[in-house]
């Protein structure tokens, strides 16, 4: 096996959802251990601009942005040729965008459950499809952001529980179709940050409270994680690891 350099100097990241919450913090990571990156964003133009902004002044020439609705699949191949004109290369995808809201099994519709498993599951094995010769060439990686819920269900959520469940056994199968010249992991977040709907304060001290460590994580938890699984894990592949301050352990 090749001595790990530990440098990822030079190299080049696509993250989905880059603009805001934990993208954010994951694309901040990578650029200051040397990644170029690639943000990727749906809507949220303006804090892409400011983030690409911000990491431009301390390296410029070292990011790129990239709008996409990633329910229309048929624009992966168009990504993936800009990314390629842009640097020529790709060595890291980060499937971290994500829809999540909840759906009572009575009052689940199917527009739903298309959104749900699409943004979930769908958009990062065809996006993955689409890197994968990219990813080849630089025997690189592909990270996914799972859930600890897709073991255990979240209660009003199941088809986001679901996609989730599929995520969790892309990360497997798919470490199992292209390695050994790419590595694919998973990062399964608990308490990280709270959901963008409201949760009142005895809900989020009931859901610390059922963690081992008695607390919640922040984006920074996940960002370190994913940095370790890219830059000094060559012998890790088809792995998920928890960070949930210990929520996976609690009945």
């Amino acid at each position: 096996m090749e001595e790990n350099s530990n440098s990822l100097a030079g190299k080049v990241a696509l993250i989905t959802g880059a603009a805001v919450r934990i993208g954010a913090e994951i694309t901040r990571t990578l650029h200051a251990a040397g990644m170029d990156t690639v943000l990727h964003y749906r809507n949220s133009r303006s804090a892409a601009e400011q983030l690409a902004q911000e990491l431009e002044n301390i390296r410029p020439g070292s990011t790129l942005l990239l709008q996409a609705d990633l329910a229309d699949i048929s624009g992966f191949p168009v990504m993936a040729s800009q990314i390629l004109n842009w640097k020529g290369r790709l060595d890291l995808l980060v499937n971290n965008a994500s829809s999540f809201y909840p759906t009572p099994v009575h009052e689940s519709t199917e527009q739903q459950w298309n959104e749900l498993l699409g943004s979930n599951l769908k958009a990062p094995f065809f996006l993955a499809q689409a890197m994968t010769d990219m990813l080849k060439q630089s025997r690189g990686n592909i990270v996914n952001l799972v859930d600890i819920h897709a073991e255990r269900p979240l209660d009003g959520h199941c088809i986001y529980s679901i996609a989730k469940a599929g995520n969790a056994m892309m990360v497997k199968t798919l470490a199992r179709e292209l390695g050994p010249r790419i590595r694919v992991n998973g990062i399964a977040p608990g308490i990280i940050l709270w959901p963008e709907a409201e949760m009142t304060e005895q809900a989020k001290s009931e859901a610390i409270a059922r963690t081992a460590l008695k607390s919640s994580g922040c984006p920074a938890d996940i960002a370190l994680t994913l940095l370790f699984l890219v830059r000094d894990a060559d012998y890790i592949t088809g792995q998920i690891i928890a960070v949930d301050g210990g929520r996976t352990l609690q009945q």
